[in-house]
């Protein structure tokens, strides 16, 4: 496809897969998504003027009976770009999923620790910070400090989305959060590089740390950039190995960036990975029922 601005608002993404298949992993009881979208309905809840993408609409109630069709019971509503921060449409999902879903909105520069509280009462529990240089974004220290100060308040959760190496030059800072850091994407590590690379060796490092996690999330993306499942395969394995109490899931649904119906997945195809990634039974239900519940079902 020819190269687009990353402000090109006509682009337009493909809808999800309605009809996701039978998982052959069967959840555990308890089971989360803790990486999912909502997008409008717009005339509700309108797309920021300024997006890289338009997408169709996917209300909260079309991902609650995806949730469902998959086994799972919990999730984590991550608010989209398009979206901006305006977090009427996270709020309003969380509200009509009857206790089933948490809610991660994006940072904003505005964000007090009035707002924080007032949030937390309805069902945030986290502040994405977008800064990978693929979608336009940097990594801005003052405002992650000053945004971080005002999470204190009800020690939310700290997710990033970030590249490899500035996750390896920002480990000290990293360590050093005094709230609980989820690292997304997979760490945005290209495993076709090797598993001696500086940066992977880092994020295996900081898995050590107590307030470090991963989510192993939007494995079709790797896959769409030709790295063969098998070595996605020998990426996860050796995260989980190291670290099986700090691995988190999700779907990605309803897969951002998708604007070829070919590359759109299946979520139970999504679910089934996990048999792969996770042979040990103990090991999957950490990943999809203890780790989520420890990190997001907090009052």
């Amino acid at each position: 496809m020819a190269a687009t601005s990353v402000n090109d608002k006509d682009r337009v993404t493909f809808p999800p897969d309605p009809n996701p298949k039978v998982p052959k992993l069967v959840a555990p009881p308890g089971s989360w998504d803790t990486h999912f979208h909502v997008y409008g309905p717009p005339h509700i809840f309108p797309y920021v003027e300024k997006r890289a993408y338009t997408p169709p609409a996917a209300p909260v109630e079309h991902y609650l009976l995806i949730n469902s069709a998959l086994g799972l019971e919990r999730g984590v509503i991550v608010q989209p770009a398009v979206h901006g921060t305006d977090t009427r449409v996270t709020v309003d999902a969380v509200a009509k999923s009857g206790g089933r879903l948490r809610g991660m909105i994006r940072v904003d520069p505005e964000l007090t620790d009035a707002r924080v509280k007032e949030l937390h009462g309805q069902g945030i529990r986290a502040l994405r910070f977008p800064v990978a240089r693929e979608h336009g974004n940097a990594f801005d220290p003052t405002l992650f400090h000053k945004t971080v100060a005002a999470m204190e308040t009800k020690s939310w959760i700290v997710d990033m989305q970030i590249n490899d190496d500035v996750i390896h030059e920002n480990a000290d800072m990293i360590r050093k959060v005094p709230l609980p850091v989820v690292i997304d994407t997979w760490g945005r590590v290209d495993p076709m590089k090797g598993f001696d690379q500086p940066s992977f060796l880092t994020l295996l490092d900081l898995l050590c740390e107590s307030n470090v996690y991963l989510k192993i999330h939007g494995a079709n993306r790797y896959l769409d950039r030709g790295v063969p499942f098998e070595k996605l395969v020998e990426l996860a394995r050796i995260l989980i190995a190291k670290a099986p109490d700090k691995i988190l899931w999700g779907t990605d649904w309803p897969h951002s960036f998708v604007f070829e119906p070919r590359k759109m997945p299946n979520d139970g195809a999504l679910l089934d990975m996990l048999l792969d990634f996770a042979p040990d039974e103990a090991d999957r239900k950490k990943i999809l029922v203890d780790n989520p519940k420890g990190l997001f079902d907090f009052d």
